[in-house]
């Protein structure tokens, strides 16, 4: 049995959802971001202890296919942009048709549908995020962070950030850390 759950965005995440699992000895097999894998079905009391005490850290159990399936590919582009380096060198939306069972032009008609934009804007958001944090370390330069989050150039990421944040990347970087959106907001 799955429970997915809203606003995981990160290996901590995953960590204190283990934690309150194993605090109310729930039985599970894998935490992933937005998922929890049981070994067998909880009753209803240990369900709604769960629920309850997800949200006292700011998540929510989703109960509903659709959004169920938004959070699974809002998940995904996490995964994508923020954890795995690798990911980037591959196509997004062959990617997410292919580990979600949908064509793309359904999941990307249900995401705008649901959340009011676009999966291709939901991407940039996360980019941008992402190079604000790589900027805020400033162990990169912006050629490699261009490199890295699949830009085809300095110009087109600098273009975009600009856009999106109203700033230049280096103008960021001396505001630093205050202008962070954190992930389960965008």
């Amino acid at each position: 049995m799955k429970i997915y759950v809203k606003n995981m965005v990160c290996p901590r995440c995953i960590m204190a959802v283990e934690t309150i699992l194993k605090t109310l000895q729930i039985d599970y097999k894998n935490v992933s971001l937005g998922e929890i894998e049981l070994n067998s079905q909880p009753d209803n009391s240990d369900v709604t202890k769960l629920s309850d005490q997800l949200q006292e850290i700011g998540f929510e159990v989703i109960d509903d296919k659709k959004h169920q399936l938004i959070e699974r590919i809002k998940n995904y582009i996490i995964q994508f942009i923020h954890h795995d380096k690798e990911m980037l060198k591959i196509n997004l939306s062959d990617f997410l048709s292919e580990v979600l069972g949908y064509e793309y032009n359904y999941l990307s008609n249900l995401f705008s549908e649901v959340e009011g934009t676009t999966i291709e804007k939901y991407v940039i958001l996360q980019k941008i995020e992402k190079v604000k944090e790589l900027i805020v370390y400033d162990e990169l330069s912006l050629k490699e962070i261009a490199h890295q989050l699949g830009y085809s150039s300095v110009a087109y990421l600098s273009n975009q950030f600009k856009k999106v944040t109203g700033l230049t990347p280096s103008h960021f970087k001396t505001i630093g850390q205050q202008k962070r959106i954190p992930l389960d907001h965008l």
